[in-house]
């Protein structure tokens, strides 16, 4: 019998090491198919709660927030970019030029989980943002997106005009922060053992089977 696994994977899709982290755990997963399979949830985290609604330049935001140099952002990116490719992910440096708000794509994939399609909307969101270099702040692409992948872009626009599921983003952020996850991507197997960073496809791999070969690891 299979073993299914719960994985709570935190992050932001702002996050460059989110896209890396997520692809690299598809790749994992579908080494240890068929022994393994999970059921994957991915839960908010806001880099940047406060931003504004016309974003930030990105190379004035890192300097402000971490105070690196251009030439250490340069170096950073093109590592990105590089583990970005191995794992099958496509990073387009040379255009990103803003960060933005995600709050309301966080409330948008809060909804997207109960219809079955968070996982896509997730991706495809990464890849609006890293790749195709869009505003994820942007309410027209996100209705944009959901419809891509699926969703009704009718709801989709409703949801996002109303605000629902705002309090639902807070309190799955608020129970994270306290549970002590403080940077992402965070992935949280069976609700106890975390995994932390954008880690390459063996470790998370390692670590699929370890977590399963334990006593601890249900049947679903």
């Amino acid at each position: 019998m299979s073993k299914q696994l719960r994985i709570d994977f935190v992050s932001d899709v702002s996050c460059p090491w989110c896209a890396i982290g997520l692809k690299a755990l598809e790749q994992a997963l579908e080494r240890v198919a068929p022994d393994i399979s999970a059921e994957l949830h991915f839960q908010p985290f806001e880099l940047n709660p406060a931003m504004g609604p016309e974003g930030q330049d990105i190379v004035e935001h890192i300097t402000e927030k971490y105070g690196s140099t251009l030439e250490q952002q340069i170096a950073s990116r093109e590592m990105i970019r590089q583990r970005g490719e191995d794992v099958g992910f496509s990073f387009d440096m040379a255009r990103r030029g803003r960060i933005y708000n995600t709050f309301d794509a966080h409330r948008l994939l809060h909804w997207a989980d109960s219809q079955g399609r968070q996982h896509a909307l997730k991706l495809a969101l990464l890849e609006a943002y890293f790749t195709h270099c869009e505003d994820p702040s942007s309410r027209e692409l996100l209705v944009r997106v959901a419809g891509q992948v699926g969703l009704d872009t009718a709801e989709a626009t409703r949801i996002l005009e109303t605000g629902e599921y705002a309090d639902e983003v807070r309190e799955s952020e608020l129970f994270f922060q306290r549970a002590g996850i403080r940077s992402v991507p965070a992935v949280v197997i069976n609700q106890r053992h975390l995994i932390s960073g954008g880690q390459p496809v063996d470790v998370f791999e390692r670590a699929l089977r370890e977590i399963a070969a334990q006593s601890d690891a249900p049947l679903m």
